[in-house]
């Protein structure tokens, strides 16, 4: 060990007679490690005998064991986890900390460090293990999620957990070489070091560093109450991935590099689509708060690029409001109807969409006005990403559909009920007989979104069609109002329908297969062959052997493929694009040159509040009441019978889980003339 330079030979740690110098300091750092851990097992100690002492007194002690299993019985542990953790936990962590007491002796010293070593090197094995699946629930047109039919919306909770397993992971990786480095006695030289022979520290620092602020950030508290703070540190991953690559090399990168790349092909494609701004040909501000807008696209044939069903959403970004964030937001347009229009429906529940309510009420006059039917909305401009969803529409693959919703979440059920009525109308497959729409909202003016389906206007012989209830529950209110329909609050603003104003573009993962598979292939092939090109001239040549420059390299050509190679490939698609988009509006001209009224996107706007459009459809509307799932599932059992039933439940989670739960119980308890519940759940929680 005489040799002093660093070497494939040295070993990881030193021996002790290269030691000696360092002895006084690991024993120093060892016998403070000792100290610490011996006060921490005479804490748990105490916390255990005072848990013991107090829980059979009447009244301290189970008001904290009632407590506790409160905030503990909605683990997958429940009761009895909650209750093993207060009394058995202690003695088991007692247990553990001696466990590393011991091994933290002086003549086993190194053992412990090699057993650290070793641990921390198997860590982040693992951790390149889950970075290979990491992104690839969230590369939103993957093939690989359209051919299993996973739809984006629910990949993502696979990515969240992965993300916690991920970072779970790479901070014991960290915590295992801090420890090591503390012990030794050389934590700042370590942290920062940053060498051309093998692993360097410092970008792995900054890797543990951007993957902190991003799993913090992406906890549900922090999530929900302070989204833009949790969307803009996970564009941290640019960080991440780059300075992992630096910090482990090429060659265990490519561990991992598979379902990043993946990404990185989506992610280039979606940032072509989004460049192209999309006007809003119609506003509508509905009493309850909610804003209707209504965007340009290519009409909805069989030759067309741009597909999707009714379960579909789209990524809304309006640059006046903010040039980094996207909104995900339902479809509530029917993509059978064969027009240029999608709209969505959004709410105003945060900063974002308060601002767009805000900015849409300056723009087109103060609500209780009405714009002029004329009167362009183009002052609105947005970027659009997707749409994306399920790869097929399975809610025409049920009779019978039970569709729930509350607040909002009517938005995706409204494309649902035009496209079935749509398809009945043009004579189209279409299963479904008999659909129950279970609505719970809290005030009596969120009504107003009813007014944004024009059922009869679609199929006037609805009720010959299609057996169709709807069931009303408003919770906050016991009465209907006093002035029932009276929608002086809301106004509309649109342009005519020979307009039909710049339109989003079709270059999605979603759309045409053909276009998007010569894409990935493209770039696939061109990563190949640069990667080829750059060992024969390059790094073998003038023997490349620095590890985080080698994965550098390693990143320009995932990058560069997708670019060089790819690219083209997008360029040929748009020009595609704008030829069958000509082609479009060539046959739409002759159309728009015979003799007709020139109609406003919506005619039924100011309607009341249970608009007359539905007055072919059962309707019942219940105050201060919520659903009674048990009563509404016994009822359709006994009218329906034996047949298999699919429900369909879009709004907050406790919603679903009522639901889910009546499903399971109704299933568990039928008999064989009873039917069969099909719990589907469509909702997005980022």
């Amino acid at each position: 060990m005489a040799n002093a330079q660093h070497s494939a030979d040295e070993p990881l740690l030193p021996s002790l007679a290269d030691g000696e110098n360092e002895k006084p300091c690991r024993s120093t750092f060892a016998a403070f490690f000792r100290l610490v851990l011996g006060v921490a097992m005479w804490l748990v100690f105490g916390f255990w005998v005072v848990v013991m002492l107090i829980s059979p007194l009447d009244s301290a002690g189970n008001m904290y064991l009632e407590n506790w299993t409160k905030v503990a019985s909605g683990s997958i542990y429940g009761i009895t986890g909650s209750i093993f953790l207060v009394f058995s936990g202690p003695v088991l962590l007692i247990a553990f900390l001696a466990i590393v007491s011991l091994n933290i002796a002086g003549e086993k010293e190194l053992q412990w460090l090699e057993i650290l070593e070793r641990s921390g090197l198997h860590l982040g094995s693992i951790v390149m293990y889950c970075l290979a699946f990491l992104f690839l629930p969230i590369t939103r047109g993957s093939v690989l999620l359209r051919i299993i039919d996973i739809p984006f919306e629910q990949a993502t909770r696979y990515h969240i957990w992965l993300g916690h397993l991920t970072m779970c992971f790479i901070t014991l990786h960290g915590l295992c070489y801090i420890i090591i480095w503390v012990m030794q006695g050389v934590l700042l030289d370590k942290i920062v070091e940053w060498t051309d022979d093998g692993i360097s520290n410092l970008p792995g620092v900054i890797t543990i560093s951007a993957g902190l602020l991003m799993w913090v950030t992406s906890m549900p508290p922090v999530r929900k109450k302070q989204f833009e703070l949790f969307f803009y540190t996970h564009q941290l991953y640019v960080v991440f991935v780059l300075f992992l690559a630096l910090h482990v090399g090429d060659f265990i990168f490519s561990i991992a590099a598979g379902g990043i790349f993946l990404f990185v092909i989506d992610r280039f494609l979606r940032f072509c689509q989004s460049r192209r701004t999309v006007d809003v040909i119609s506003v509508t501000c509905l009493p309850c708060g909610t804003v209707e807008l209504v965007f340009s696209k290519p009409a909805s044939t069989d030759n067309s690029d741009l597909r999707y069903n009714a379960l579909s959403f789209i990524f809304l970004q309006i640059r006046e409001l903010s040039w980094l964030q996207w909104h995900p937001f339902s479809v509530s347009s029917s993509p059978s109807a064969g027009d240029n229009r999608i709209s969505v429906l959004v709410k105003a529940v945060g900063e974002w969409t308060d601002k767009l309510k805000s900015n849409v009420s300056h723009m087109y006059g103060a609500e209780g006005e009405r714009a002029l039917p004329n009167q362009s909305c183009s002052k609105i401009k947005a970027s659009i990403e997707g749409p994306y969803g399920h790869e097929l529409p399975y809610h025409l693959t049920y009779e019978n559909l039970i569709l729930v919703a509350g607040g909002s979440g009517i938005a995706p059920f409204l494309a649902i009920l035009g496209d079935m009525l749509h398809l009945k109308k043009q004579g189209k497959p279409c299963l479904p007989k008999n659909v129950i729409v279970i609505w719970a909202i809290k005030k009596s003016d969120e009504l107003h979104l009813l007014s944004t389906a024009d059922m009869d206007l679609i199929c006037p012989n609805l009720s010959d069609r299609l057996n169709l209830e709807v069931c009303v529950y408003v919770t906050r209110e016991s009465d209907p109002p006093l002035e029932e329909g009276n929608n002086s609050e809301g106004f509309t603003c649109s342009v005519s329908s020979l307009l039909r104003g710049r339109g989003m573009s079709v270059l999605v993962g979603t759309g045409n297969s053909i276009w998007s598979g010569l894409y990935i292939i493209s770039s696939v092939i061109g990563f190949t062959v640069l990667m080829a090109l750059l060992d024969i001239f390059y790094i073998n040549p003038f023997n490349i052997v620095t590890w985080w420059y080698r994965g550098l390299l390693f990143v320009v050509c995932m990058l560069a493929s997708v670019i060089l190679f790819g690219g083209p490939v997008i360029y040929f698609w748009h020009r595609w694009e704008k030829t069958v988009l000509a082609a479009e509006e060539a046959e739409d001209a002759e159309k728009d040159n015979r003799p007709q009224q020139s109609e406003s996107v919506h005619t039924n706007i100011m309607q009341d509040n249970f608009a007359p459009e539905y007055r072919s459809v059962s309707r019942s509307i219940h105050y201060g009441a919520r659903p009674n799932f048990e009563e509404i599932f016994k009822s359709v059992s006994e009218r329906w019978g034996n047949v298999d039933i699919g429900v369909i439940v879009c709004g907050p989670m406790t919603l679903q889980s009522s639901v889910a739960k009546q499903c399971r119980s109704q299933n568990l308890r039928r008999g064989s003339l009873g039917p069969v519940f099909h719990f589907n759940s469509h909702s997005f929680d980022l």
